[in-house]
């Protein structure tokens, strides 16, 4: 079996109020494509936590305090020679100084 990937599942989450425009700069930037449909995504409300240490610089809350927030999850296809410039537009626009990115190889089914 010769699996060669092509395509990735981004997931990221962004604070609720900032979530269209994320969502918006990513498909634009060409994540999202699924076949003849552009923009595709799935999105699921979240609760995130972090506490801000000595020599963060956060968007939201109080350094040395944990933080409660309502987020969204937004996830995405996106075609392997177009990752690098999505994931730059993300950093751009999502408001976290350190935002959490997971990039999932995804395998094909006609590579099984």
């Amino acid at each position: 079996m010769n699996i060669e990937v092509k395509k990735v599942l981004i997931s990221v989450t962004v604070p609720t109020e900032n979530a269209e425009e994320l969502r918006k700069a990513i498909c634009d930037a060409g994540a999202g494509i699924i076949g003849n449909y552009t923009h595709c995504t799935s999105n699921s409300i979240t609760t995130g936590t972090f506490i801000p240490v000595e020599g963060s610089n956060p968007h939201i809350g109080k350094k040395d305090k944990l933080e409660i927030v309502e987020e969204e999850r937004i996830e995405t296809v996106c075609e392997i020679t177009k990752v690098k410039n999505v994931l730059k537009r993300l950093r751009e626009v999502h408001p976290y100084e350190e935002p959490a990115i997971n990039i999932i190889p995804l395998i094909e089914e006609e590579s099984l």
